[in-house]
């Protein structure tokens, strides 16, 4: 998987690279990362990316003609790169999303800044436009970096034990039950004694069990579309 972000700000995303399980991906080859700076596309004398918005408004929005020509270039190298747009207006980015799109071999998120990105930038090139929660960034780049996370534990490999996968939360629409370590006892709490006992079966029914009572307390949205309820 190959990911490219479209920004003014590197130093924003590349950090989140240098660490963890996301910096030995890209160490063994299942990902990688660069970057465009459509500062270096503006035909501008002055080297500007933004302006005010046509018909008035408050604050600046970037230029078509550097994004234009920056996602243009991207393509020319990979027909198949996918464009993603970082937007407040963009369908909620959930779990099934960074399962699919981890299919994907070039994803490309445009970031945007200030007031956003002119729109027809977007309606020439938007893939997919997504939101990570109902709130506005001062910019893209939060939102793309979360959305690489999330789809990157979904591309084999990049986790350790794949298994987890399966119990996370999300799956079945349902979150993912309590967890426990040792010791069996801390501040006089218990670990349930089920989970002591090595009996897989029951431990399975009963996380399944810990997993709905979960969801129904912390996210009843959540429960009310999953399968448990009926």
């Amino acid at each position: 998987m190959k990911f490219t972000y479209v920004t003014l700000f590197e130093n924003l995303i590349s950090p989140y690279f240098e660490d963890s399980i996301l910096k030995k991906a890209i160490e063994k080859n299942l990902l990688s990362i660069d970057f465009y700076n459509p500062r270096d596309y503006t035909k501008n004398k002055h080297n500007k990316v933004d302006d005010y918005q046509a018909g008035g408004g408050a604050g600046l929005l970037l230029n078509a003609q550097p994004l234009f020509d920056t996602l243009k270039d991207i393509k020319s190298k990979n027909p198949n790169a996918y464009f993603i747009f970082p937007a407040p207006a963009g369908k909620p980015f959930v779990q099934v999303d960074a399962k699919r799109l981890a299919k994907k071999e070039h994803i490309v998120f445009v970031n945007g800044r200030y007031e956003g990105i002119d729109e027809r930038v977007v309606e020439t090139y938007a893939d997919e436009i997504f939101s990570i929660g109902d709130y506005v960034l001062t910019g893209g780049e939060l939102a793309s970096t979360v959305m690489s996370d999330a789809i990157s534990r979904n591309i084999s490999g990049v986790l350790g034990n794949e298994d987890s996968l399966e119990e996370e939360s999300f799956e079945n629409k349902l979150l993912e039950a309590p967890s426990f370590t040792k010791p069996t006892i801390f501040e006089n709490k218990s670990i349930p004694s089920e989970f002591l006992k090595g009996n897989h079966g029951k431990i399975s029914n009963l996380k399944n069990e810990m997993a709905k009572l979960k969801t129904k307390y912390f996210r009843p949205d959540l429960f009310s579309r999953s399968d448990a309820r009926r």
